[in-house]
C-alpha cells in the first residue's frame, strides 16, 4: 500500500532509485523488443519526417477552462507517431482506444500534458457523461461535456501527473457515455466522441548520468525505448583506411539492425573531432589511441566506454587497436559478443573467425524451404484477442523479393484459431487484410448455428471453439514486406427494450501452429530494381553478413560519402537483423576491378574514376554537368506490383544532359561490368552535400510511392522521382519447362504457358519420331 505521507522529495529520489536500476539488465541485441512491441502494439515504421512534431495551429474554437502554462517540453510526439493510424472514435456507454510511449532507460519525466483536439456528441448528457484520460489505467484526468460545446472542435491541455509515468506506458482516452436517463442502447449511435490522433503528449525529463560501463550496452548509444530516429555519431580518430571503414560499417549496421523500424544515421566526424554534444562511437588504432580519453594504453582488440569530454551527459564507445585489423577484430567482437562484456574497458584475447551466412538465412526474413508457424513470427500473447473491439493480430513478414510467382498457385495458409462462440444469432467474422486491403472472410457461427452439437459438448465454461480453415494469398501481396493482419469482429447481440447489457466476455485467439508455406517458389529475379534495394538492401543483403558485397568510395572519400555509406549499413543491417560482419571496403578505381562481389558504388563531386564504367551508367552527376536516361515511367502516377514484373517495364526513351547548380543524387542499377550476373548499385551526387538527399532516400524505404523504385531515380528536396524501369539481367534459377515457359512468354506474353509447351512437347515428339523412322530406313537400306 501506497504511504500517504510520503513526501515529494522522498518520492522523487524512490524514482531516481528506480530509474538507475533498469539499467542494470539491458535487452541482448536479438532480443532488444519487449513483449508488448513484439505484439505489434508499441510503434508504426516512421517516415521521412522527423518523429517529434510540434502541435498543429490553434483550432477556430477551443476551450480554455482547464488549460495549463504553456511549457517547452525535451519530446513532443503527436498520437499518430505513437502509432494511432486514425483518429480515436470512442463509442458506446464505455468506449476507449490507447497508444503506448517509452521513456529512456537514463531520463525520468518531470512533467506530462496532453494537448488534445476532440469533439463529442450533443446527445450526450452532462451530468452523466465525461472523458477520461488514464496513464497506465490509472485516471490522470477527467473532462467534462457540456452541451453548449458539443459537436465542436475543441482543443484542451491535460497535465498528467509526472509520477504515473514510468519506463513502458499507456495513454488511454475512455468515454463514460449516456444519453438517456431511462433505458439505453449501450451502442447507440448517438453515443460517440473523437479524439484527433494530431493530437499532442508533450514529455520533460531529467537526465541521469549512466556509468561507464560495458555491461550497459547498447545503452546509452540506442535505447529500444527511444522511439525516435537513431543519430549516433561517428568519429574516425587518426586513419580512414579501407579496413577503419569497413569496422564502422560493422558497427554501424549492428545499431542499425536494433534501431529497426526507427531508421538510423550516423554523421561522420574527421581527426578526433568529437560531436559537441550527445553520443558518439570513436574508431581509432595505435599503441596510444585512448589516451586523449585517459584509457590504458592499448595491447590488442579493445572496447572501452568513456564520458564525452564536450557534454557531460554524453558517452563515448571506443573501438581500438593496435592496428587496423584490430580494431576490425574489436568491431567483430562488439557486434557478436557486445552483450557479455563489463567494466569501462575490455580487451579483447581471442575471437574465432565468424563463418560466412548461407543464402536467405537473414534473422529477420521468413524461411522459405518450410512452412512457417506463427509462432515463429510474434510471440504468443500477440494471438490473443479479448473483447468486442479487441486489437487485430498483426504479423510483419519479412521475405526475399527474389521469390518467383509468376503463373505459380498462392501461398497456401493452414489457419488454426479459437474463438467464443455467442448465443443465439449472430453475424460475426474473422476478417483477414494484407496491408490494410481485404483478402477474405471467415464466419464465426454462434451456438444456435453451429451445426456440429457434439463439438459444444467438449467445450467447458469459458472455453473457446477451435477452428481449422485452408486459405490462399497471391504472393505478389507478400514479397520484401508486408503486413497480415486478422481482425475478430464479434457481432453486439441486440436483447430488447431494457435488456441490453454489455458483457465483454468474447475472445478470439490465432493458433501458432498456424503455417505460410513459401517452399514451392523458385528463387529468380530479373534486375536492377531499385524497390527491392531500398525496401530489403536487395541482392546485397542475399547473404545476412555481406560476405559477397563490397562498398567502392573515392579514393579520399569525403565526409558525407562515409555518412551515406554507414547509413546504407543501417538500413542493410534493419533488413536482416544481423551485422554485416564480411563487408569489403575498397578506395578508388582498383575496387572497380572485382570480379567476385555484388558493388555499391558512392560517389560525389569529382568523379574522374569512374570513367572506365561511364558508358554502362544509365546517368551521370559531376559538378554542374547531369545527364539522365528517362522513359515512360515519370508519367506513371504509383509504381504496382505485378506477378511478371516485365510488364513494369519503362524503357529509357530519352536522354537529357544539362548544367546546374542545384543539389540532386541518383541511384542507379546495372549489372557489373566485370562480371556477369553481378549487381551494381550507383549512389552519386553532384556536390557532397547532395549525399544527405540520398541518405534521405535510404531512410525512405522501397515504397511503391514514396520511395525507390524502377533501375533509375533521381532524389532531390521535392522527393524520389523514378526515371526508367528495365531489366538488363537476372540472378536465381528457374527449371528447365519453368525456363522454357518464361522465355516464350516473353516474345508472345499473350499466349497461354500451356499451349506454347504442348505444341512444344508435340513438335519433339515428332522430331524424336522423325528420327527414329529415318534410322531404322537407314538400317533396312
Amino acid at each position: 500500500m501506497k504511504n500517504p505521507f510520503l513526501s515529494a522529495h522522498s518520492f522523487s529520489s524512490l524514482l531516481t532509485a528506480a530509474a538507475l536500476s533498469l539499467v542494470c539488465a539491458c535487452p541482448a541485441f536479438a532480443q532488444d523488443l519487449s513483449a508488448e512491441e513484439k505484439a505489434g502494439l508499441l510503434l508504426p515504421r516512421p517516415s521521412l519526417l522527423d518523429n517529434a512534431s510540434s502541435v498543429d495551429a490553434p483550432l477556430s474554437q477551443v476551450s480554455e477552462a482547464h488549460g495549463i502554462a504553456s511549457f517547452q517540453p525535451e519530446y513532443r510526439y503527436t498520437l499518430e507517431q505513437l502509432g494511432a493510424r486514425y483518429p480515436f472514435n470512442l463509442r458506446g456507454i464505455d468506449g476507449s482506444d490507447s497508444v503506448l510511449f517509452n521513456v529512456r532507460a537514463d531520463e525520468v519525466v518531470t512533467r506530462a500534458a496532453v494537448d488534445m483536439t476532440y469533439s463529442y456528441s450533443p446527445a450526450l448528457l452532462s451530468d452523466l457523461s465525461h472523458i477520461n484520460v488514464l496513464v497506465n489505467d490509472e485516471v490522470a484526468a477527467t473532462i467534462p461535456v457540456p452541451r453548449e460545446e458539443a459537436g465542436k472542435s475543441l482543443r484542451r491541455t491535460i497535465e498528467l501527473p509526472a509520477h504515473l509515468v514510468t519506463e513502458f506506458n499507456r495513454l488511454r482516452f475512455q468515454l463514460i457515455g449516456h444519453y438517456t436517463l431511462e433505458c439505453e442502447d449501450p451502442l447507440h449511435s448517438s453515443l460517440w466522441a473523437n479524439i484527433s490522433n494530431k493530437s499532442t503528449l508533450a514529455l520533460d525529463v531529467r537526465h541521469m548520468p549512466l556509468p561507464d560501463d560495458l555491461s550497459l550496452l547498447p545503452l546509452p548509444f540506442f535505447d529500444h525505448r527511444d522511439s525516435r530516429r537513431l543519430n549516433l555519431p561517428v568519429v574516425f580518430a587518426n586513419d580512414k583506411s579501407e579496413a577503419i571503414l569497413e569496422s564502422a560499417g560493422i558497427v554501424a549496421s549492428w545499431f542499425g539492425a536494433m534501431a529497426g523500424y526507427r531508421g538510423a544515421q550516423f554523421p561522420v566526424h574527421w581527426d578526433g573531432a568529437y560531436p559537441d554534444e550527445g553520443n558518439a562511437v570513436v574508431l581509432s588504432q595505435g599503441g596510444d589511441a585512448g589516451a586523449a580519453a585517459s584509457l590504458p594504453a592499448v595491447s590488442g582488440p579493445t572496447l572501452a566506454v568513456t564520458t564525452n569530454p564536450n557534454d557531460p551527459r554524453g558517452k563515448l564507445l571506443w573501438v581500438m587497436g593496435r592496428d587496423a585489423n584490430e580494431v576490425r577484430q574489436a568491431a567483430q567482437a562488439l557486434v557478436t559478443g557486445g552483450v557479455t562484456l563489463t567494466g569501462q574497458v575490455a580487451t579483447i584475447q581471442q575471437l574465432q573467425l565468424l563463418k560466412p551466412r548461407q543464402p536467405y538465412d537473414a534473422p529477420n526474413w521468413l524461411r522459405t524451404d518450410r512452412p512457417v508457424k506463427f509462432g515463429e513470427i510474434v510471440s504468443p500473447q500477440a494471438l490473443d484477442v479479448t473483447g468486442y473491439n479487441g486489437a487485430p493480430v498483426r504479423l510483419d513478414l519479412r521475405l526475399p523479393p527474389d521469390l518467383f510467382g509468376w503463373r505459380e498457385k498462392p501461398v497456401p495458409v493452414d489457419l488454426r484459431y479459437r474463438y467464443t462462440p455467442q448465443p443465439g444469432q449472430a453475424n460475426s467474422s474473422l476478417l483477414i487484410s494484407v496491408d490494410q486491403q481485404f483478402l477474405k472472410s471467415f464466419p464465426l457461427p454462434s451456438v444456435d448455428q453451429i451445426k456440429d452439437e457434439s463439438w459444444l459438448k467438449m467445450l467447458n465454461d469459458n472455453e473457446m471453439l477451435p477452428v481449422r480453415a485452408q486459405m490462399q494469398i497471391p504472393l505478389d501481396r507478400l514479397l520484401a514486406r508486408s503486413e497480415l493482419e486478422l481482425r475478430f469482429m464479434y457481432d453486439y447481440i441486440k436483447e430488447g427494450q431494457c435488456r441490453d447489457i454489455i458483457i465483454d466476455n468474447v475472445r478470439g485467439r490465432i493458433d501458432p501452429d498456424s503455417t505460410l508455406d513459401f517452399s514451392r517458389y523458385p528463387h529468380f529475379m530479373p534486375l536492377p530494381d531499385l524497390a527491392a534495394f531500398g525496401e530489403s538492401g536487395f541482392p546485397f543483403t542475399r547473404l545476412a553478413d555481406l560476405s559477397q558485397t563490397a562498398v567502392i568510395l573515392a579514393g579520399n572519400p569525403s565526409v558525407q560519402d562515409v555518412s551515406t555509406y554507414l547509413a546504407l549499413m543501417g538500413r542493410f543491417g534493419e533488413s536482416t537483423g544481423y551485422p554485416a560482419t564480411h563487408v569489403t571496403v575498397v578506395l578508388g578505381e582498383p575496387g572497380l576491378g572485382l570480379d567476385d562481389k555484388d558493388l555499391v558504388v558512392i560517389a560525389s563531386g569529382e568523379q574522374a574514376w569512374l570513367k572506365p564504367w561511364a558508358e554502362y551508367m544509365p546517368a551521370v552527376l559531376v559538378g554542374q554537368s547531369k545527364r539522365f536516361g528517362t522513359s515512360d515511367l515519370i508519367f506513371k502516377p504509383v509504381g504496382w506490383k505485378t506477378p511478371d514484373p516485365r510488364e513494369s517495364q519503362s524503357r529509357v526513351r530519352a536522354d537529357l544532359s544539362y548544367s546546374s547548380s542545384g543539389d540532386s543524387a541518383i541511384f542507379a542499377g546495372f549489372e557489373s561490368p566485370t562480371s556477369k550476373g553481378r549487381s551494381v548499385v550507383l549512389i552519386a551526387s553532384s556536390e557532397p552535400q547532395g549525399q544527405a538527399l540520398a541518405v534521405k532516400a535510404l531512410l525512405a524505404g522501397g515504397d511503391a510511392e514514396d520511395g525507390l523504385r524502377g533501375s533509375l531515380a533521381v532524389v532531390h528536396d521535392g522527393g524520389i522521382t523514378p526515371l526508367a524501369a528495365e531489366y538488363s539481367y537476372s540472378i536465381g534459377k528457374l527449371g528447365l519447362w519453368r525456363s522454357i515457359e518464361w522465355t516464350l512468354a516473353g516474345h508472345w506474353p499473350s499466349v497461354s504457358s500451356l499451349w506454347w509447351l504442348g505444341w512444344l512437347l508435340l513438335a519433339v515428339l515428332v522430331l524424336v519420331l522423325a528420327a527414329a523412322l529415318w534410322r531404322r530406313g537407314r538400317r533396312k537400306t
